[in-house]
């Protein structure tokens, strides 16, 4: 029997990956813990009775941790640093000396995102991993940025220095030990790094706590089914988006059934509508099985999860690893892209019967889901960790 911690960021994307692996390790026999600035957001989504070490932290959409929805491209990136990751690190790092203290793990597996993990556990002498939770930086996210990319490195060089290991070398968002992508390079495409210790498990679905409470008897098995999401992050930006989607999708009522996640109320209330469905929130995994096309911004998670059930996509990227998991969409022909700032509710028409009739795109999403469930999800990724746990004894 081995300890785990993970060290995750306080945002639903980067957490729910993990959850399956955890529960993987636990149903092993081993000891499994989290360090996250909201515990309460890891309790709902691996289960109430998970070990949550609390530490401090700007948790999205508090007072300091709300960007402003205007900002796009380099502007976006910058503030996503500058204003939230690096400071959540900052914050983070006593909780998780705590946590690894009080703890006493064998591995630390660290958020791509949460960088005082991997700081943590390189000064503390722990190996660790990282959960690359979204795929982007392996694409050339920075490639045209030089200027940021050379920021990225000197704010990570200081950041060491205060709460890492000053003689370290290792990039916290990469580990030397082992790197778990939840993605293939089916989707990631050629530029999709490979090494010894870089591990494609494609995304991790399975050891989630079941949703309740949706009405899967309000589905019409006569309609093509559509998601539309913007995810959990976007709920400042997302209302025209949202809008034009909800006209583009009625006017097509006679053949298409839509169902909308908006956390955010930008829509109005759709009870006793057969033909919209409009909720704060919806059971995305058991739900993506009953969907033919998804709408949504390219967040990582949405993609995989919907490419993991063969369904195609279209995606309207907003902001940082959006525009390149949109175009990893794109170029692996499983769905097409608009724009999120100015798509019309024609064009979003046209995107979706594109994706919906054209058998093209269903064969590259069914490709993709193929690589997806071969690469072994939750279950090879905890036999990654349980190796490297093992080695390093």
């Amino acid at each position: 029997m081995s300890a785990y911690l993970f060290v995750v960021p306080p945002l639903t994307g980067h957490i729910n990956p993990a959850v399956g692996v955890a529960a993987r390790l636990a149903a092993h026999g081993n000891r499994v813990a989290w360090a996250c600035a909201d515990a309460a957001l890891v309790r709902r989504l691996a289960g109430a009775d998970a070990e949550v070490f609390a530490c401090a932290g700007p948790v999205p959409g508090a007072e300091g941790a709300v960007r402003p929805p205007e900002l796009r491209g380099a502007e976006a990136l910058k503030f996503l640093w500058e204003w939230y990751l690096l400071p959540l690190a900052e914050a983070m790092a006593p909780g998780v000396r705590t946590a690894v203290t009080e703890f006493r793990p064998d591995v630390v597996i660290a958020d791509q995102q949460a960088f005082a993990g991997a700081l943590v556990a390189e000064r503390l002498g722990i190996p660790w991993a990282t959960s690359a939770t979204t795929s982007a930086e392996f694409t050339g996210a920075y490639d045209g940025l030089p200027k940021v990319a050379d920021w990225l490195r000197l704010r990570l060089a200081e950041l060491r220095a205060r709460v890492g290991d000053p003689s370290g070398s290792a990039d916290p968002r990469f580990s030397p030990h082992l790197l778990l992508v939840f993605s293939t390079p089916e989707l990631i495409g050629p530029l999709a790094p490979l090494a010894p210790h870089i591990h494609y498990v494609g995304p991790s679905v399975a050891g989630r706590p079941a949703a309740t409470g949706f009405p899967w008897e309000w589905l019409d098995h006569g309609r093509a089914k559509v998601l539309v999401t913007l995810g959990t992050a976007n709920t400042d930006t997302g209302g025209r988006f949202l809008a034009a989607c909800a006209a583009a999708l009625r006017d097509r009522a006679d053949r298409v059934q839509t169902v909308f996640a908006d956390p955010g109320g930008a829509l109005p209330a759709t009870a006793g509508d057969k033909d919209v469905l409009v909720l704060p929130s919806v059971p995305q995994l058991p739900l993506l099985a009953r969907m033919d096309a998804v709408v949504c911004h390219a967040g990582h998670n949405t993609v995989c999860e919907a490419l993991w059930h063969g369904v195609p996509l279209v995606v309207a990227p907003i902001r940082d690893d959006q525009p390149v998991v949109a175009g990893q969409v794109v170029d692996s022909g499983a769905g097409v892209r608009v724009r999120f700032g100015r798509v019309t509710a024609d064009r979003l028409g046209e995107a979706v019967d594109t994706v919906l009739h054209d058998p093209a795109h269903r064969s590259a999403a069914a490709r993709v889901r193929t690589a997806f469930r071969a690469a072994g999800g939750a279950p090879a990724a905890a036999a990654h960790l349980e190796r490297l746990a093992a080695e390093t004894r």
